[in-house]
């Protein structure tokens, strides 16, 4: 089992969201490194929910990885921002995966929080410049971060 940290604006999406709804896509990524990362998924794997671009930035709870491999149906939506003129259904250039909500955490843990206990060198959340959406969690770091 893998552990990854998966963003997503509580405005957009929230961990309320999932947790009303259990499971969802986790669509519209257009980042090839993003969309990489989501193609390593597999199923089981645990992925923390992170609030981005909002007043409480930071790990707000968890989901798990329960199907891989999906065909991001956005990037053929003509009305979805994710829209993708060079996506075709043969040659679909986004892939997604389904998820499924485990746990809120009674508490944010914020992105303070976690540069004060990590390095840029060992997670990549906290490496100044990054803006990726989906990112591995090294296996060492759950237990410090929980």
């Amino acid at each position: 089992m893998k552990y990854w940290l998966m963003k997503s604006e509580p405005q957009v999406y929230s961990i309320e969201d999932l947790k009303r709804e259990n499971t969802t896509i986790w669509d519209g990524i257009r980042n090839y490194q993003a969309r990489n990362f989501l193609k390593q998924m597999e199923l089981g794997d645990l992925a923390f929910f992170y609030h981005s671009n909002c007043k409480n930035i930071g790990i707000i709870g968890l989901m798990e990885v329960i199907e891989t491999n999906i065909i991001d149906p956005t990037q053929f939506d003509k009305n979805s921002p994710y829209f993708d003129v060079k996506s075709t259904i043969n040659n679909p250039r986004w892939q997604t995966v389904k998820v499924q909500f485990k746990q809120k955490f009674p508490e944010i843990i914020s992105l303070n929080t976690l540069k004060e206990r990590f390095s840029e060198d060992e997670f990549l959340l906290v490496k100044k410049g990054n803006r990726l959406s989906v990112m591995p969690v090294p296996e060492n770091l759950i237990n410090l971060i929980i």
